[in-house]
């Protein structure tokens, strides 16, 4: 009888739970689904950590543009807008703001050698921004001094469908924000920043001007102000944009005629290899490009060969005749991914995270893996996400704790940069290939 009354209360308090709408848009920096159907992006997480922290259901209501979303706003049609969105004058007016959780700055960005120098510069150049976003509010400003600038607005397009018309060389130039740029760029290889034309800002949630927003205003306010400074946070901040800040604009740019005339030839061996070792094709398609760059005849002067860069032990091992097969490299690549994720310690609770951790352990043994695990516990670290390991493995390279460890020295920091890069060329392959 007691347990029947424990569900039912249970059950009362998911039913008495009030639901959250949420506005929001389809973007990389946003709200997407992943390759396996799930929900993501940057301001989904932070919804669904804030959601769960403080007892609410979330829907979402997605759309299509900066002026749709804040139309929804000021008609009262959703609780609250996340959707990449930074605090302004105009704004400011008409919504509730919450506190800002990540900094951004407006930059002019420009393709195929559109090279502005200055704001007096751009009158040479057509430059097309999104209608109803801060951007507008910014170039009007501008416009007071420069009554020569011109632009032209645009209701339904994303900035991304912007960044396409840049790449297809049907605008100039256009205004978006720092890390809006910062993912496209390795979609958009040609994109470069000119200039910012605004200080930075913060990102932060909106909510209409209606009497019962003020309490979850307040609710929210004081839950972010504490929430961004939890590692679960920086976690969150950094799944989304801690491999922007690299970029290699000629890497880029022939991976992308890559993936367009050498991986159909491959791609056949990636899916299945993938499907047998329930490894997203992708990811391994992303690592044989960082480890040959495709090529099946690769080979270095430690000994490595084939696609996906091989020893001969290992090969061996996995039953790999000829290294230079480029089925068979494959095939044992993921054979030896699959082994390596096994032996990944259970701590490592996030399958992403696994994936990362077997990526260093190809890259620089399991042995060194475990080290940098106990020396992350010697030191009061967490050792089972990839946030905290990052930053441990590269300790492996100084002597004060590597004289300590069983394996000894390493050089850490390469694994991290394996896994950065390895991660960025998957980014861009999901655009290609939606699975």
């Amino acid at each position: 009888m007691k347990i029947i009354s424990t569900l039912f209360l249970m059950l009362l308090s998911l039913y008495a739970q009030k639901t959250l709408n949420v506005l929001t848009r389809n973007a990389p920096t946003t709200f997407y689904y992943a390759a396996d159907g799930t929900k993501a992006g940057f301001e989904h997480d932070l919804i669904m950590e804030f959601a769960k922290d403080n007892g609410y259901k979330v829907h979402f209501i997605i759309k299509n543009s900066i002026k749709e979303l804040i139309e929804s706003l000021e008609n009262r049609e959703g609780d609250i807008a996340a959707a990449g969105l930074t605090s302004t004058q105009g704004r400011r007016k008409k919504f509730l703001i919450t506190p800002g959780y990540y900094n951004v700055q407006e930059q002019i960005v420009c393709g195929h050698n559109k090279e502005p120098q200055d704001v007096a510069d751009l009158k040479k150049y057509s430059i097309e921004i999104i209608t109803k976003s801060s951007y507008v509010e910014s170039m009007q400003t501008l416009k007071q001094k420069y009554p020569y600038l011109k632009w032209r607005e645009n209701e339904g397009y994303t900035t991304e469908h912007i960044f396409n018309e840049i790449d297809k060389k049907k605008v100039d130039c256009t205004v978006s924000d720092s890390n809006i740029i910062a993912i496209n760029r390795r979609y958009f290889p040609h994109l470069h920043v000119a200039f910012a034309v605004s200080e930075k800002r913060q990102l932060s949630w909106m909510l209409p001007r209606k009497s019962d927003s003020f309490k979850l205003h307040a609710q929210i306010s004081k839950w972010i102000m504490k929430f961004k400074k939890s590692r679960k946070f920086t976690r969150i901040k950094d799944r989304y944009f801690a491999h922007t800040a690299f970029f290699d604009y000629v890497d880029i740019s022939i991976y992308h005629k890559r993936i367009k005339k050498v991986l159909p030839k491959y791609i056949d061996s990636f899916k299945r290899a993938g499907k047998k070792y329930d490894i997203d094709w992708r990811l391994l398609a992303a690592q044989a490009y960082q480890e040959s760059h495709w090529n099946p005849k690769a080979k270095s002067p430690t000994g490595v060969r084939g696609m996906m860069m091989l020893t001969l032990a290992t090969a061996k091992e996995l039953g790999v005749t000829n290294r230079l097969n480029y089925r068979h490299s494959i095939e044992g690549g993921a054979k030896y991914m699959k082994n390596l994720m096994r032996r990944t310690s259970d701590g490592v609770k996030n399958r992403s995270d696994r994936y990362k951790f077997a990526l260093a352990a190809y890259n620089i043994g399991m042995g060194h893996v475990f080290d940098a695990i106990r020396l992350a516990n010697k030191i009061g670290k967490n050792p089972y996400n990839w946030t905290n390991m990052k930053k441990i493995l590269p300790l492996l390279a100084d002597r004060k704790y590597y004289k300590e460890l069983r394996y000894g020295y390493a050089r850490g920091s390469e694994p991290v940069k394996y896994v950065r890069r390895i991660n960025n060329y998957f980014d861009i392959l999901r655009q290609y290939y939606k699975n």
